[in-house]
């Protein structure tokens, strides 16, 4: 008969918030998948347990996933862990969960801590839909490319960042979206916890320092509907130079973004562009 392979989140911070189940199944198992060894027997020895341990991480996974589920097969009960919070939520898993499941293996999950969750529970923005981005991406091509997919997005958003590029990545989309409305959760459940609201630029200025975990969750994109005889035809095409000069956008892309931002069809947009170029002639 086939082990069970149960994925028991773990907490992001505040260790009361493991659940009882969790630590009931972290000392009934007969091995433990951490994404990292050092980090886990922490958390169990806090817990006085003395369950073995191997190391499942993004760079040993697919070497790796073989041998657990052949220990699986065997009737070997494994608990999968990240760090912290729920594993495969941008952590390593993904891969033995999958094999788990083509395989016939019973999967579990032991429901508990999550940073998206977290984040999004406290923004006080309407959480019926929303979208998980994980980890922004690193490199500068894909980063604009993310960028705009971000900015194509209305609905309600929720990413991750590392401390280290935090000012510089809302920075950037803050250029690209506007001044949507954000929520930034630092060091959630942890002592020096922060949760700041308001536009990217405020919530930049709120930010007491940059470092540990950062969730951030961007509002709904709210539609101005002005009536197009307000709107400045002067102010409009300034918004558009700005944005082409500050960004890799294309002329197109940037006057579809001027129109989200409005609340106006990219066409009224180059209408009011032409009128702001023809009265400066």
């Amino acid at each position: 008969m086939p082990g069970t392979l149960f994925i028991v989140a773990t907490p992001i911070g505040n260790l009361e918030d493991l659940t009882l189940r969790a630590t009931r199944i972290l000392g009934e198992v007969d091995l433990v998948a951490a994404e990292d060894t050092r980090h886990t027997r922490m958390l169990l020895r806090h817990l006085g347990l003395a369950t073995p341990t191997t190391s499942l991480y993004a760079q040993n996974e697919h070497r790796k996933t073989p041998a657990l589920l052949e220990r699986l097969r065997a009737g070997t009960s494994i608990a999968l862990v990240s760090d912290a919070g729920t594993p495969t939520i941008s952590d390593p898993g993904q891969r033995l969960v999958a094999a788990a499941h083509e395989a016939g293996i019973p999967v579990v999950p032991v429901p508990g801590p999550s940073a998206l969750l977290a984040a999004l529970s406290a923004s006080g923005f309407d959480a019926r839909r929303f979208r998980f981005e994980g980890f922004a991406p690193r490199k500068p091509a894909e980063r604009r490319a993310w960028y705009l997919q971000l900015a194509d997005c209305d609905d309600v958003i929720v990413f991750f960042e590392a401390p280290h590029r935090i000012r510089q990545t809302l920075s950037e989309l803050a250029k690209i979206i506007g001044e949507r409305p954000i929520v930034l959760g630092r060091e959630l459940t942890k002592l020096h916890e922060q949760l700041v609201k308001g536009p990217i630029h405020d919530v930049l200025n709120d930010l007491n320092e940059t470092k540990g975990e950062m969730a951030i969750v961007i509002g709904p994109a709210v539609q101005v509907h002005e009536p197009a005889k307000k709107l400045d035809a002067a102010a409009v095409y300034s918004m558009f130079c700005e944005m082409t000069e500050n960004t890799a956008l294309s002329r197109r892309q940037v006057v579809k973004n001027v129109g989200k931002r409005l609340g106006i069809p990219a066409r009224r947009v180059y209408e009011l562009i032409e009128e702001a170029k023809e009265s400066s002639e």
